[in-house]
């Protein structure tokens, strides 16, 4: 009898289990349709779209370190900027770091994995600035986009288009649009025939080419960083 009752109360957790799964799938499915549906209204982005699928935002808890990782990646390939970050875990274990432990390595020891004196500083600074003001994913939440470019940026080596890169990928913002970011000028200029000569104009240009994407902006701008393969070196698991 006994067995016989495991044996019911474990079929109802996997029915319950599967059922959960697929309304998980449905949801995914719902949204992923959303947004797909909106931005294929473009053309241009359709086509990205069927040639690179869904793809899906995931919120970072640690944002601290995503921020210290996104600062290491500047100016490097995806392969360089893979190869030192694990050098940075490594100096902890192969765990993430906490911001007391980052303020506690020795500057020497963060230049020593192929860091610059300015990236040694600016990862520092993001630690510091965790430490005194704060940068629970939780508070970052209940700011709108431009007050948490606003509150990051007053950290020394944190610039706009990185708190940019944070709201994507470790915030799941989904209406972010990084006009600055030269991968997704390139490909606006290739798929839309744009001209930066005048740059007043190639702004304005371009945020009226974004303006039908809203409320998904930051979907689009993964697929055109995905034409030609320009996608940014950033940590985003």
């Amino acid at each position: 009898m006994r067995t016989k009752l495991t044996g019911k109360l474990q079929m109802s957790r996997n029915k319950r289990h599967q059922k959960n799964q697929r309304q998980a799938r449905a949801n995914s499915n719902h949204m992923a349709s959303e947004y797909t549906l909106h931005l294929s209204k473009d053309k241009k982005l359709k086509k990205l779209i069927e040639q690179n699928g869904v793809f899906k935002l995931r919120k970072q808890k640690n944002v601290c370190t995503w921020l210290c990782a996104s600062i290491m990646s500047q100016q490097l390939s995806v392969k360089v900027a893979d190869v030192i970050y694990r050098r940075f875990l490594n100096l902890y274990q192969g765990s993430e770091p906490t911001p007391e432990q980052i303020v506690a390595t020795p500057p020497e020891t963060l230049r020593s994995i192929g860091l610059s004196n300015a990236k040694v500083s600016y990862v520092l600074n993001v630690a510091r600035f965790t430490l005194e003001q704060g940068m629970d994913h939780r508070k970052l939440h209940k700011m709108d986009d431009e007050e948490v470019i606003e509150y990051l940026t007053q950290i020394k080596g944190v610039g706009r288009w990185t708190v940019e890169m944070l709201l994507i990928f470790a915030l799941s913002r989904e209406d972010v649009f990084a006009i600055d970011d030269l991968g997704i000028q390139n490909a606006m200029i290739a798929l839309y025939k744009l001209d930066r000569t005048d740059k007043k104009q190639f702004r304005q240009d371009m945020l009226r080419i974004a303006k039908k994407w809203s409320p998904y902006r930051s979907y689009a701008c993964m697929y055109l960083w995905r034409y030609k393969d320009n996608a940014p070196p950033l940590k985003k698991a």
